[in-house]
């Protein structure tokens, strides 16, 4: 195997061939990363027996929009679309502003019982009470049908407040917390005008975490939020699929009414996908450059 200089370059190759060897790396990861989304939105607005069939691996298959008309006809969608939005932007302050709260106290060496209470954060990451004590706290604290329900019970994602304290321990410059402090500004001060402004780009990691967790989560909400007027879109379209699937199973062959509703399931299956997916990668380009930098500064440096 050839090794690379430091240049970035293959060692025995021309730089020509060395870039060309490279480009087709990436152009090869590209397509595995990047096509089965594709695919699953020419599925969308093709004919789903065509897809099927396979006629469908570049272009669509008698182009339709059938799919999606069958997706937002249902007025639960709007309602979902909004409760999303609505509960992944309140979700992904809370989370973060705990984060934060959380890990810089941790960052700091001379914080009294500081290795106690790492230790308790990290030994519940490998020991929790599981869905039934969880569900008990959660309907004796009277938050059934609450949308606290979904942030209050997993607020502190561990995994994630070890990678912000990494990166206070690493990427901020003791000397100007230190310098702060000694113009007299307090704790709570260097923390608000010195550390946070430093750590846009590990905030814009934590932020994306957090939106796409709370975005794809229909599990939770499936279990806390049983009005369906406060239902999130994943569970929207869950419920719309499933309807779908049962009306097509319940349905006559008589006149191809099997077939016409098993076909119209198929298309608002992969609609589905596609709506659920669209607001994140609209979303991520606008923070794709903190994310990159935030995510490799929070990694642990040997």
């Amino acid at each position: 195997m050839r090794a690379y200089t430091k240049t970035g370059k293959l060692s025995g190759l021309s730089e020509k061939t060395s870039d060309i060897i490279l480009a087709v790396i990436c152009a090869i990861i590209l397509f595995i990363v990047a096509y089965p989304l594709y695919y699953i939105l020419i599925a969308s607005v093709s004919n789903p027996y065509d897809v099927y069939a396979g006629k469908t691996f570049l272009l669509p298959s008698q182009f339709t929009l059938d799919g999606y008309k069958a997706v937002f006809s249902d007025s639960s969608v709007v309602t979902g679309i909004f409760n999303s939005f609505k509960y992944t932007i309140i979700g992904t302050v809370f989370s973060v502003v705990v984060l934060y709260l959380s890990a810089y106290p941790l960052s700091v060496r001379d914080l009294p019982g500081r290795k106690f209470f790492s230790i308790f954060f990290i030994i519940t990451m490998y020991f929790g009470g599981g869905m039934v004590p969880t569900y008990l706290v959660v309907k004796e604290t009277g938050l059934i049908n609450n949308m606290w329900a979904l942030f209050l019970p997993g607020g502190v994602a561990v995994g994630n407040m070890i990678i912000v304290r990494n990166f206070f321990e690493n990427s901020i410059p003791k000397e100007m917390t230190e310098a702060a402090q000694i113009d007299g500004a307090s704790k709570w001060t260097t923390f608000i005008q010195i550390v946070v402004p430093l750590s846009r780009s590990i905030m814009a990691v934590m932020v994306v975490f957090s939106m796409v967790a709370y975005w794809n989560d229909w599990f939770t909400s499936m279990i806390y939020l049983p009005s369906p007027d406060k239902a999130p879109l994943p569970l929207v379209l869950r419920n719309i699929l499933i309807k779908s699937s049962a009306s097509a199973s319940q349905a006559s062959t008589i006149s191809g009414g099997f077939a016409e509703l098993n076909k119209m399931t198929e298309m608002i299956k992969f609609s589905s996908i596609i709506v659920a997916a669209v607001p994140m990668l609209v979303i991520y380009p606008f923070v794709q450059k903190y994310f990159e930098k935030g995510f490799m500064a929070g990694a642990v440096k040997g």
